[in-house]
């Protein structure tokens, strides 16, 4: 019977996983030819703002669509057809020469890549132990990392012998292959393959699971819930800004090469990688460790160390590089600030799922989820615009403050009633 499980985890994992790593490339593809397609049409900084939050507005209002849905519906056929509807629009988007058109198409991009997260989330929880579902949680997410380390390098590498335009179709008819693979491969629950499904959640007596009767008002009304939600825009928000125009802050501002702007990307994804299954594998380690109660969260601790870490980094990369930094320096700066955002992008999501009641752990995700796209839409044409008018150091400082301030509240509410929902009156 473990074999049987063991067998068909590692086939599910695996397509998840260059599924997902497929969505996400296929998100950033225009940050990797940013470069290339700025040479060929010209592009502002309010037009580059456009694109980018046009995306990233349509990303928040089809994951938080998503999430809802994923109880109801068919998670591997969600994930499938996002993951074919992602691969059409980038072949699309290598075809156009138009703002309008570019703007259009990355808002229908990003209501495909909303499609992507939550069929996962939900297809974990139903195949992982609630013990392992925070590291499987970060492993998967790592996917994230995946993508963005290696594509800038992998779209340079095309570069040399394709234009940015073909880049963009061949990655999109890869995406258009693996979706089937995905639909073949994925299954939404033990039972789908005749195996008993996994009991979520430790079983307290007959009250025990009584949590699962909360309504969505009962969910709603939980202060935990916007705690969360606050604190994971600001992050993501903070997170955006650095993978989307850190880059150009580099070149721009600070005189570097564009092998440089390049490579402190790579360096960003590689550390969030580490941090992302750091993050997950210590929390899971700190909850097994003491348990989890109605307040407070084993798991606080090393997301306000991480959210501190992005403050320090942060800082530093604005205050400390210029135009003759050491490589490695900048490299560091990169990789500290990636591990430093990743873990926390990868905590949120596991608190807001396993706080929320059973019935409604979809729908907190989604909730938490689509916060979080705001804060990538302010980094988008907001962020940008403060770019325009000072400074690319004056957006970032602007980041970092905010970053700060996020930090110091969470702190400070760290002890709040921390699960959502109804609580049984012996529980409380």
């Amino acid at each position: 019977m473990a074999g049987g499980y063991g067998r068909y985890r590692a086939l599910i994992f695996t397509a998840m996983f260059v599924g997902y790593t497929l969505y996400y490339f296929n998100r950033k593809t225009f940050s990797f030819v940013m470069p290339a397609v700025m040479a060929e049409v010209p592009l502002g900084k309010d037009e580059l703002g456009l694109i980018t939050s046009s995306q990233s507005a349509a990303y928040a209002i089809s994951k938080f669509v998503s999430g809802v849905l994923s109880d109801r519906l068919s998670a591997r056929w969600l994930f499938s057809s996002g993951l074919l509807l992602v691969g059409l629009v980038n072949v699309l988007f290598s075809w156009s020469s138009s703002v309008a058109a570019f703007a259009g198409l990355w808002f229908l991009n990003g209501l495909a890549q909303g499609l992507g997260w939550p069929p996962c989330g939900k297809i974990l929880r139903k195949w992982f132990e609630p013990s392992q579902f925070g590291t499987w949680w970060a492993i998967l997410s790592t996917s994230m990392n995946l993508a963005g380390g290696l594509g800038p390098i992998v779209a340079a590498l095309v570069s040399l012998h394709y234009d940015w335009r073909m880049t963009l179709s061949f990655s999109g008819f890869i995406c258009v292959v693996v979706s089937f693979v995905c639909l073949v491969l994925i299954k939404n629950e033990p039972s789908d393959v005749g195996l008993p499904n996994i009991e979520q959640g430790p079983k307290k007596g007959k009250k025990g699971s009584s949590s699962e009767n909360s309504t969505l008002t009962e969910l709603l009304l939980s202060p935990y819930l916007w705690v969360l939600s606050t604190g994971y825009l600001v992050v993501f928000g903070v997170k955006t800004c650095c993978t989307d125009w850190g880059q150009l802050f580099l070149i721009q501002e600070r005189g570097q090469s564009m092998l440089v702007g390049s490579s402190y990307m790579s360096a960003l994804e590689i550390g969030g990688l580490v941090g992302s299954i750091a993050a997950g594998y210590l929390s899971d380690r700190a909850v097994a460790r003491v348990g989890l109660s109605s307040y407070g969260n084993p798991r606080h601790t090393l997301l306000l160390s991480m959210m501190a870490g992005m403050c320090v980094s942060m800082f530093l990369f604005r205050v400390t590089v210029t135009g003759d930094s050491p490589k490695l320096w900048i490299l560091t700066l990169g990789a500290v600030f990636g591990f430093s955002s990743y873990g926390p992008i990868a905590l949120f999501g596991v608190i807001a799922n396993e706080s929320a009641p059973a019935n409604l752990c979809g729908t907190s995700h989604a909730i938490v989820a689509l916060m979080a796209n705001v804060g990538g839409f302010l980094a988008g044409l907001p962020f940008s615009t403060i770019a325009k008018h000072y400074s690319w150091a004056t957006a970032f400082w602007v980041a970092e403050i905010t970053c700060i301030g996020s930090t110091v509240a969470f702190f400070l509410l760290r002890n709040i009633r921390t699960k959502m929902g109804r609580i049984p009156r012996k529980a409380d």
